[in-house]
C-alpha cells in the first residue's frame, strides 16, 4: 500500500488494529513485528503514527482517541480554545472559506457560526478533516449551524473576491521546522497581501514570531496567548479588522485590549516598588506593554526590558505579580549571601534579555526549608540586576 488515502480507508475499516495497538506493550519494533503477522506492514506503520498523534492530542482536542491525525498536522493545528475565540469574531450565519484546513480545528469552530467551505490541497488531509468533523459532531463538540462543504484544491486557484476567509498557511512546506519568514510560507506573503486586498474580510493565522510587522497596512494584528504561551498572530483584515493596529488577547480569561502601541507611554524608574510584574507574552509581542503599564499606573524597570513594577498588583490577566523580597546586583556572591540567610527549597529563574544559564545557577544556590523563590534577571536603569521575589495569587503571597 502506497496511496495515503487508501491507507486511511484501510485503517478506518480495521478498528481491531487500533484495539490491539492500545493493548500492546513493549518496544515499537516488537509491537510492529507482532502486528505484521496479521496486518500489512504499511498499515501497521500508519496506524502507529495515528495512535501516537492521538496520545499527544489527549487533553488538547475533544475525543482525541477517535481522531485522524498526523504529527505535523497536530503541531500546525490551531489550539481548540484559540479556534473558538477566533470563530466568535466572524459574523453568524455567513459563509466562510477555511483555507488550508488541515485536520479541521478551525473548520469545526467556524461551523458553529455558519456555513463553511473548507479547502486543502492534500486529499488525505481533506479526508482527515472530514472524518474529524464527523467525530466532533457525534460527541457534540461541534454544533453545525450551517452547511459544510469539503474541497480538495489548491487555494491559489480559487476566486476569493468579496469572500470571508480564514487562512492557515503551511509553515513547513519543504522544511523540517516551521518557517518564521512569511516569504517562506505557502501561500507566501505576496499572495496573502493580495488576498487582503480582494477578499471581503477575514483572518490570516501567522506564527507569533513571524515577520508580520508593517506587512498588512489597515489591518489589525491580534496576538493570542493561552496559559502563558503566545500561540499565534492573527491578522484581521477587511470587514473584520478593528480600528486599532494591534490587539492582545489572553486565554482562558478572554481579556483583550486593542490599541496603537505609540499612543501610550510607561515611565521607567530606578526604584522598584513592592511588586515586580511579568507581562503576558501576547502583550509583549503586540507592542502593547506601555499601554498596559499606563492603564494600571505601572512603571518599567528599563526601556529595553519588559518587566514592570508597581505598589499593587492590578487585577488583570495581562501581568503576573510577584512580591519583591530583595533587589540585588548581578553578582553571584551577593545573591548567595542573601539566600544563605533566606534560603528557599527551590528556585524559579526568569529572564528575558540577559544571558543566563538557569540550570547552572540553580544548582549553585543554597537550599533550605523556605518557600520557593523566583529570581528575575533583569535590566534596571541600564544595569543588570537580580530581583528575588515570591509568587502571588489574588494579591496574596503563595508558596
Amino acid at each position: 500500500m502506497t496511496n495515503e488515502v487508501e491507507l486511511l480507508n484501510s485503517m478506518q475499516s480495521t478498528a481491531a488494529l487500533f484495539d490491539e495497538l492500545q493493548a500492546s506493550s513493549g518496544s515499537e519494533l516488537a509491537v510492529q513485528q507482532k502486528l505484521r503477522t496479521r496486518y500489512d506492514a504499511a498499515l501497521v506503520r500508519a496506524a502507529i503514527v495515528v495512535q501516537e498523534a492521538r496520545t499527544k492530542a489527549e487533553g488538547k482536542l475533544p475525543d482525541a482517541g477517535r481522531l485522524w491525525l498526523t504529527r505535523v498536522g497536530l503541531e500546525q493545528s490551531t489550539a481548540w480554545e484559540v479556534a473558538q475565540h477566533k470563530a466568535r469574531r466572524f459574523p453568524a450565519d455567513e459563509h466562510v472559506f477555511d483555507l488550508c484546513s488541515g485536520i479541521g480545528v478551525d473548520t469545526a469552530a467556524l461551523l458553529s457560526r455558519g456555513s463553511i467551505t473548507s479547502v486543502d490541497v492534500d486529499p488525505a488531509m481533506a479526508l482527515r478533516c472530514q472524518w474529524n468533523i464527523r467525530t466532533w459532531m457525534e460527541c457534540s463538540a461541534v454544533r453545525e449551524r450551517g452547511t459544510w462543504e469539503q474541497k480538495t484544491a489548491d487555494v491559489l486557484s480559487l476566486n476569493l473576491a468579496e469572500k470571508l476567509v480564514h487562512l492557515d498557511p503551511d509553515r513547513r512546506k519543504g522544511r523540517d521546522r516551521p518557517a518564521k519568514r512569511l516569504e517562506h510560507y505557502h501561500p507566501d506573503l505576496k499572495w496573502m497581501q493580495q488576498l487582503v486586498q480582494t477578499a471581503e474580510g477575514g483572518a490570516l493565522k501567522l506564527g507569533p514570531a513571524s515577520n508580520f510587522m508593517q506587512k498588512f497596512p489597515q489591518s489589525e494584528i491580534e496576538l493570542i496567548s493561552q496559559n502563558g504561551e503566545c500561540r499565534e498572530a492573527t491578522v484581521w483584515f477587511g470587514s473584520l479588522a478593528g480600528t486599532k493596529s494591534f490587539r492582545a488577547t489572553v486565554l482562558p480569561s478572554g481579556e483583550s485590549i486593542s490599541a496603537d502601541p505609540l499612543d501610550a507611554w510607561c515611565p521607567t524608574t530606578d526604584t522598584l516598588s513592592d511588586y515586580i510584574l511579568d507581562p503576558d507574552p501576547a502583550v509583549v509581542r503586540s507592542g502593547l506593554l506601555d499601554t498596559v503599564g499606563e492603564m494600571h499606573s505601572l512603571q518599567r524597570l528599563d526601556k529595553e526590558d519588559e518587566y514592570l513594577t508597581g505598589s499593587a498588583i492590578p487585577r488583570t490577566a495581562f501581568v503576573q505579580g510577584f512580591a519583591i523580597e530583595a533587589v540585588l546586583g548581578n553578582n553571584p556572591r551577593e545573591l548567595k549571601r542573601f539566600l544563605r540567610a533566606n534560603p528557599g527549597r527551590d528556585y524559579e529563574i526568569k529572564c528575558r534579555h540577559l544571558s543566563v544559564d538557569a540550570n547552572k545557577i540553580r544548582k549553585q544556590l543554597p537550599r533550605g526549608d523556605g518557600p520557593i523563590k523566583v529570581l528575575f534577571y533583569a535590566r534596571k536603569a541600564g544595569r543588570a540586576a537580580v530581583v528575588v521575589a515570591r509568587r502571588t495569587k489574588n494579591g496574596e503571597i503563595t508558596e
